[in-house]
């Protein structure tokens, strides 16, 4: 069974820093590339960036330059370090295994996702 297990989030003031991790589960997590998504009130959930298998990253405009992810094969955990931050990245945050150009492989497990929140 997948899971997928995101901590880290928290109330920060704007350019303040979070880093947050997924622990995932019930699948081959080191020859999957992983993404990070993020929910907004009142918006769909939407990519925030992706990590390959072999460490290539790729970001979202609104992130590019203030945002890092990180694997940590071993431990099955891929990492969000988030610096910076701004009122508008306040959302809920997921993580999943990713297909690239496609989407989340796992679109039925979400998991719960952790809560950031930035104030002004």
């Amino acid at each position: 069974q997948v899971r997928l297990v995101e901590s880290g989030g928290g109330l920060v003031q704007a350019g303040g820093s979070l880093r947050l991790s997924c622990a995932a589960s019930g699948f081959i997590f080191s020859i999957n590339a992983m993404g990070w998504y993020r929910q907004a009130p009142g918006k769909q959930r939407e990519l925030v960036g992706v990590i390959t298998r072999g460490g290539s990253t790729n970001y979202a405009d609104s992130v590019k330059g203030r945002f890092t992810i990180s694997r940590d094969n071993a431990k099955n955990t891929v990492y969000l370090q988030m610096n910076s931050l701004e009122p508008e990245d306040t959302a809920v945050y997921y993580c999943n295994a990713h297909r690239i150009n496609i989407g989340p492989r796992y679109y039925d497990s979400w998991g719960q996702g952790t809560q950031v929140t930035v104030s002004s």
